[in-house]
């Protein structure tokens, strides 16, 4: 099958199997920022965007992104270095590896919610999971990540 899509703000044709998951798709692609975690849609290290919504690509059917727009954080270079610099003031940032899908999921919370309470964040990103730091550092550091974004309109 050929998917047809958008990748990063470039349009991509790839050919794909129709039972092949979106993870594999893009990694196969040389995306290779997407991570694989646990397979099940529970981690949210394998988070993309498609037309601007996070889903996790472990269990999206690359079949499901035709004629669409997909995001790594690759698209989101500045706005993901900047934001790297919260979690660390924050000693939020440790391995690293789950910080792709975790920027991203910020990144569109940013945009779908304004001003939301601490409880609004922490059910945005529910599923996105981080073995090396604590929640309530991430929660500062996007606190203060998402006054600066705003203001600046990053």
């Amino acid at each position: 099958m050929l998917l047809t899509t958008t990748i990063n703000g470039r349009k991509k044709e790839l050919l794909i199997k129709d039972d092949e998951y979106l993870l594999d798709t893009l990694r196969n692609a040389g995306y290779l920022s997407v991570k694989r975690g646990c397979d099940t849609g529970a981690c949210g290290l394998c988070t993309v965007l498609i037309d601007g919504s996070p889903i996790l690509s472990c269990s999206t059917l690359a079949a499901r992104a035709n004629g669409k727009n997909i995001t790594t954080i690759e698209f989101y270079e500045k706005e993901a270095k900047l934001f790297a610099t919260f979690m660390a003031n924050e000693g939020a940032e440790q391995c690293g590896f789950c910080s792709p899908g975790f920027t991203l999921t910020v990144l569109a919370m940013i945009k779908e919610l304004d001003n939301p309470t601490d409880e609004d964040i922490m059910h945005y990103l529910n599923g996105n999971l981080c073995r090396c730091s604590g929640y309530v550092s991430q929660l500062r550091a996007i606190r203060n990540f998402m006054e600066v974004f705003k203001n600046e309109n990053c």
